[in-house]
């Protein structure tokens, strides 16, 4: 039998003649590295605008691309926008741009400021930057934003029937307004209040001045003050901020000179209370338990706090009449009020009641101008139908 270690010998052996006879492998850098493309050719044609119909904050770029850019030659990977101060820079990037972008809007200046613009070509290669720079660039503000000039349409539209429907009523052709039975409700309220000796509370809401139904409230409150001084009945307005109380005063005091009995006027018939919601609450509350106003006039913006007012006074026995613009309030009121104004009705009371030419101009002004916008829309969705896409067009705004 052969000797074990004999044969792990020869078979060293054999092994190292091998390796002996093939020597060592050696590679290089230069024979193992895959050559990388060139740069790629630099875009060129760099051109700039004013963006228009803006307020100065917007350069309009725009290039001819690398005639490298091409898909499949894999020398462009993208471009970098670069932005200075000077010809010469220094150079903030404002960008980095995908291959085959030509053009891209820079709103990031300011107005009146002149700004240089070069832009480079990148890719595998390296970088090449356009053989020139573009500039100087200002940006300034436009005079007139011609993609809004449909707004301005129906503005002056507006204001042209506001004019008219006013000159119509103060020269004795009132303008028809439709009969509201919540607003008819308030004079009748007001007699009833007379009729038992008890006084008058009118709530213009919880907001301050800011509130645009705030500023309705307080409106009808001086058709209402007219309306208690020309019957003689004590109105209490309980307010919960500072302004709309001052307001709320100089309209309680301009009703009774308009009815023309001033001197009835009650410097306390208007009070402050607390913005605070529930202690306003509270305080009215009161007002209608220990007072027994005969009639409760809600007008203005109410939330949280309009159930309890309106389940206080119906409890009361009192006659009430209640309008606000939050539906998720109207529901509350509708239940527990004799009469309740539904959102746009709350804006109309005052012309209403008041028969003012300029509240009257404004109402039906308002009125035709729904009106035509409703048929630009029906005009528009025939003309979309029929392809024809002008109109569509010139009502988009920017």
């Amino acid at each position: 039998m052969e000797n074990p270690t004999r044969r792990l010998r020869a078979l060293v052996r054999a092994i190292l003649v091998v390796m002996a006879c093939v020597g060592p492998v050696r590679t290089s850098a230069a024979d193992s590295a895959i050559p990388l493309p060139p740069a790629p050719a630099p875009p060129a044609g760099l051109t700039y605008e004013d963006l228009p119909n803006d307020a100065g904050n917007g350069i309009k770029l725009s290039w001819r691309k690398s005639p490298d850019d091409s898909v499949g030659l894999g020398r462009v990977t993208g471009y970098l926008l670069e932005r200075g101060t000077s010809p010469v820079g220094p150079w903030e990037q404002v960008d980095s741009l995908a291959l085959g972008t030509t053009e891209r809007v820079d709103q990031a200046i300011r107005r009146n400021t002149p700004y240089f613009y070069r832009v480079t070509a990148f890719g595998p290669g390296g970088s090449t930057p356009a053989l020139a720079n573009a500039g100087p660039a200002i940006a300034r503000e436009s005079w007139f934003n011609s993609t809004r000039a449909s707004v301005l349409t129906f503005l002056a539209t507006f204001f042209l029937l506001v004019l008219y429907f006013m000159s119509a009523a103060q020269s004795g052709r009132k303008p028809f307004v439709r009969r509201l039975a919540g607003i008819d409700a308030i004079e009748e309220a007001i007699g009833r209040a007379t009729e038992m000796g008890r006084p008058v509370l009118y709530v213009p809401g919880i907001q301050d001045i800011d509130e645009i139904q705030t500023v309705a409230g307080l409106v009808i409150l001086e058709s209402v003050a007219r309306l208690t001084a020309k019957y003689e009945t004590p109105i209490r307005v309980p307010v919960a901020y500072p302004i709309p109380f001052t307001i709320a005063q100089e309209m309680v005091k301009s009703g009774y000179l308009n009815a023309g009995r001033p001197e009835a006027y009650d410097p306390d018939s208007v009070t402050f209370v607390s913005p605070e919601q529930f202690a306003y609450v509270a305080k009215i509350s009161g007002i209608m338990l220990r007072d027994r106003p005969a009639a409760h006039i809600f007008m203005g913006a109410f939330f949280a706090e309009s159930l309890l007012l309106a389940e206080t006074g119906f409890s009361t026995g009192a006659i009430q009449v209640a309008g606000t613009a939050n539906v998720h309030q109207l529901a509350f009121f509708v239940v527990a009020c004799d009469y309740t104004l539904i959102g746009e009705e709350l804006f109309a009371a005052s012309a209403y009641l008041s028969g003012e030419p300029r509240l009257v101009g404004g109402l039906k002004g308002a009125d035709v101008l729904k009106l035509l916008i409703i048929v630009t829309i029906l005009l528009g969705c025939v003309l979309e139908t029929m392809g024809i896409h002008g109109l569509t067009t010139w009502m988009q705004t920017q």
